[in-house]
Order: structure tokens, then sequence, then C-alpha cells
């Protein structure tokens, strides 16, 4: 746990550098301005598409007796909500991960970590697969948790989807420049609940007003600082375990 808070720390810290504030609000801007140009664009087809699976669940049907007919307007709104929501925090995190990483971890690297050598153990098609399935698993985890908002289960799963999808995919972005191939394979094992409650706390950050404005960078900068800690007291091991 300290170590995660001093990631974050120096997150916090080098959030506001001059050379990455110009960085810092750009993904979640663009990422909310898509969905919102889509959302108006295509506003009836994603009703529709709500429908059919509000539908599919039996919730649509009592939706249709809902007296007086405002109170169903407002539910389906809450809704587009809960599905726009996560949809524009996911589009912010990858935008982040594939074209603000590479700059935030140069910066990162040449600033605390100058002297760790550069293994390179990842790849594009591992960071693209790994991001694939990060978001493969965020999606369902929204959808199939869907029915338990109805009991108040649902309000869990925004954090629990955050968390997976934070840990799963700024993990391998850390680490993909500096460590070996199985140099990651074996911090991801050894720090295993480290990344889930990093992952965990930045994900929380999504849904503080103003401040998710600054939640991709932020993550992904906790992320490097956590990552590059662990690996530069992995090499200084005298009993180096891989």
């Amino acid at each position: 746990m300290p170590a995660i808070f001093h990631a974050l720390s120096r997150a916090f810290r080098d959030l506001f550098q001059f050379k990455i504030l110009w960085i810092v609000v750009w993904p979640m801007l663009a990422a909310g301005l898509l969905w919102l140009v889509l959302s108006v664009v295509f506003w009836n087809v994603f009703s529709e598409w709500i429908a059919s699976g509000l539908t599919a669940i039996g919730i649509q049907t009592w939706m249709e007796t809902v007296e007086p007919r405002w109170v169903a307007d407002i539910i389906q709104i809450i809704v587009h909500l809960i599905l726009f929501s996560p949809l524009v925090m996911m589009t912010a995190l990858l935008l982040t991960a594939f074209f603000v990483m590479p700059a935030l971890i140069r910066l990162v690297a040449e600033h605390d970590y100058p002297t760790l050598k550069r293994e390179r153990g990842g790849s594009v098609i591992g960071n693209v697969v790994n991001a694939a399935l990060a978001v493969s698993v965020f999606i369902a985890i929204w959808v199939l948790t869907l029915p338990l908002w109805l009991i108040g289960i649902g309000a869990l799963a925004p954090f629990i989807a955050a968390a997976y999808l934070n840990q799963r995919m700024f993990r391998y972005d850390a680490l993909d420049e500096h460590a070996s191939h199985a140099e990651m394979l074996y911090l991801f094992s050894l720090h295993q609940s480290s990344w889930w409650g990093l992952g965990l706390l930045t994900g929380l950050l999504n849904f503080v007003p103003l401040l998710n404005l600054f939640a991709p960078v932020l993550t992904g900068l906790a992320f490097i600082h956590f990552g590059l800690a662990r690996l530069t007291a992995l090499r200084q091991s005298p009993n180096l375990p891989i």
C-alpha cells in the first residue's frame, strides 16, 4: 500500500509540470466530444438498442406501464447516461494508452529513472491484444451487471470495471519499454493485488467531477511510477528470481 500511495503522489507531482500540462485534459475532452456527437447523431439507433436490451431482461415491458410517462422517460435517460459514461471513460483511457503513454514514459524515465535499461519486452501487437482484452472484459462487466442496478448492487460495477480496465491496460504500457518479457510476467504476478489496488484508486478519479478530466493522464503517470519503481527494485535484488 505505501508503494501505491508513493506512485500516486509522484503522479500528482508530475501532473502539473509544464511539459505535461498540454496533454493532461485532451484525452477526456476528445472522448467526451466524440461520444456526444455520436449520441446526438445516432440517438434513435442507441435508443432502439437499449430498448431491445431492456426488453430481453424484462425491464422495457415494465417501463411501458409506468405512470406518469415522464418517470419512464427519466429512467431511459438515466440508462443512457449509465452506458454513456463508461464509453467516454474507456475511450479516454484508450487515447491515453496509445497516444500519450509513450511521451509520459519518456518524461518520467528521464527524470526519475535515467539509468534504467530498456529491454523492450512488449510489442505493438501485444499492446493491441492487451487493450482489446481489457476493453472486452470492461464492456462485459457493464453489460452483464446492468440488471443489478435495479436492486442497487449494480452501483459497484463501475468501480470494479474501472479497476480492471486500468490495471490490465496500464500495467502493460508502464513496463513494455523497460522490462523484458520475463520481467513483465513476473512483476504482473508478484504485485497482482497492488496493480488492482492502484487500478481501483485511479478508477475512482473518473467519478470525481473536474478531477475526472485529469484522470486518464494521472492514471498513466501513477502506473508508470509504480511499474518502473518495482522494476528498479527487482533488478537491484541480489537474487534475481527470473
